[in-house]
């Protein structure tokens, strides 16, 4: 299911989607028009979406948008001369992956703002989602977790079909905020995530997945390429956080000798990078060895 509908929070009109992606509207007249969820695949569209599909669409494929109760449909532009006789507004326009990124996330309230967004880049980080998903919850916060491995809002299991898409994170996202979650911990790799699948998602701290090259700039190329890749920003809030002597000697110190520290030093460094104090982390360190 590929839909942002009951987690959706603002509402808004075809006339303002369509003025502010500079869209054609036909008829005109249906600017009033207000969708309240939005689906690219028509196993998810219902009484008030707008479908925007991710294939291209002809007119079999608007009728059974509408029998599903959208109430819109946006398109390409050159899918105009194939569709004739809809019975419900048609938007038409290009849509660049960062603007429907955009929609999506002002349509769901902006989420990503509201949580504490970690994002481990790899396709080999699964066991470092999972650690440093329980070390925060360790230190407090209810975590979601993102992950072709199992995604889960606090205990509770989401059933996904991955890769996931832009739609399918924003409606994780609000369903993670509204059940009370303070933070994300996001693998971000293409058994997970679509191309695109972050665009305009608030990431606070990304780390490269310890078994990632460890020369510099190779870290440093792939760091960039999986952000244009999967759409997140490397600037503004975003923190990028490395293993450093300090994280490792505190993931020495809260482990038996012969374990290996790189997971779990990866994952101190990314809430230090994030601002929680040292003597916070020791001290989650050490009700972690106790609970071991």
């Amino acid at each position: 299911m590929s839909a942002l509908s009951e987690s959706i929070s603002r509402r808004m009109t075809l006339g303002q989607l369509k003025g502010r992606y500079g869209l054609t509207l036909i008829p005109s007249f249906a600017e009033p028009v207000t969708v309240t969820s939005l689906a690219n695949d028509l196993v998810s569209v219902r009484p008030g979406s707008l479908y925007v599909p991710t294939e291209e669409a002809d007119q079999d494929m608007v009728d059974e948008a509408e029998r599903h109760g959208a109430y819109a449909v946006l398109l390409p532009p050159t899918a105009r001369h194939r569709i004739r006789n809809a019975q419900i507004p048609l938007l038409f326009g290009t849509m660049l992956p960062s603007q429907m990124g955009q929609l999506l996330s002002n349509a769901a309230g902006d989420p990503s703002s509201s949580l504490a967004v970690f994002g481990l880049v790899g396709s080999d980080v699964y066991s470092s989602v999972d650690t440093l998903a329980d070390f925060l919850h360790v230190l407090g916060n209810p975590v979601g977790v993102i992950s072709a491995h199992g995604s889960y809002s606090l205990d509770r299991e989401l059933s996904m079909d991955y890769p996931l898409s832009m739609f399918d994170i924003q409606r994780c996202l609000s369903i993670y905020l509204e059940d009370g979650a303070a933070a994300v911990v996001i693998s971000v790799g293409e058994e997970t995530l679509q191309n695109d699948a972050l665009q305009s998602v608030d990431m606070d701290v990304v780390g490269l997945g310890p078994k990632t090259a460890s020369g510099r700039d190779l870290r440093h190329t792939r760091m960039i390429s999986q952000a244009r890749r999967f759409g997140f920003n490397l600037g503004g809030r975003t923190t990028v956080a490395r293993r450093s002597d300090d994280s490792d000697s505190m993931a020495r110190q809260s482990l038996p000798p012969e374990a290996p520290i790189e997971d779990l030093s990866l994952c101190i460094s990314m809430v230090m990078a994030a601002g929680v104090k040292r003597n916070n982390i020791r001290s989650a360190l050490r009700v972690s060895r106790e609970m071991s």
